[in-house]
């Protein structure tokens, strides 16, 4: 099983990060329970925004500092971005969200957007940090939600096709195969936005 790394807060703007995705993570637990199909749903959209932003920005950022030395973290981050979309794609095929959730969606992306676009240019290491501990969370999910296919409270249908020629899965991978690859990704995103927040501690 993927280990559930944490990374300890060290000062002010780390127990901040923690303390607003441990609100969120309430949120979650309180409106989703274990319908943890439909909490990806939900919770990749959000997952989605912040390399986005962060790509953006840091491309803005190049442009009118006229330097290089951007491309690296623009390419991560904006592959990121990409990486969060296609959980959502799958997850839209394995948990068929209903309307509510659809426009629920909607307005958390909304709100979440704007939210991270001001965290990110005014304390990018805060929202890279922030980042770090939403992948955490992402990571502990996954591993709940594998545990609930694992002890029979979740079937294990077969894998969407778009999740097999995402992850070049086998023809008969099943959603389990799914939940593994999606939580090794967020244990991705989790330590390079960790390392991501604590370069700025280097500059």
């Amino acid at each position: 099983m993927e280990e559930i790394a944490h990374y300890t807060p060290l000062g002010f703007s780390d127990r901040v990060a923690l303390f607003f995705t441990k609100g969120m993570r309430f949120f979650a637990d309180t409106f989703f329970k274990k319908r943890y199909g439909h909490r990806a749903v939900v919770l990749e959209t959000v997952a989605g925004v912040p390399g986005m932003v962060a790509g953006m920005w840091t491309h803005l950022t190049s442009l009118r500092s006229m330097k290089v030395g951007y491309g690296p973290k623009i390419r991560v981050l904006l592959a990121e971005a990409e990486n969060e979309r296609m959980h959502l794609m799958t997850f839209i095929e394995v948990a068929k969200p209903n309307m509510f959730e659809r426009y629920l969606v909607l307005i958390a992306q909304a709100i979440f957007w704007n939210f991270f676009f001001i965290i990110y240019v005014f304390f990018p290491r805060t929202a890279h940090r922030i980042v770090g501990y939403f992948e955490e969370e992402a990571v502990y999910s996954y591993t709940e939600y594998l545990k609930e296919i694992d002890e029979g409270r979740i079937e294990n249908v077969p894998a969407p096709q778009i999740a097999i020629d995402y992850w070049k899965l086998e023809p008969s991978a099943t959603l389990r195969d799914v939940v593994i690859a999606v939580r090794n990704d967020e244990a991705h995103h989790r330590d390079t936005n960790h390392q991501f927040a604590s370069d700025y501690d280097k500059a």
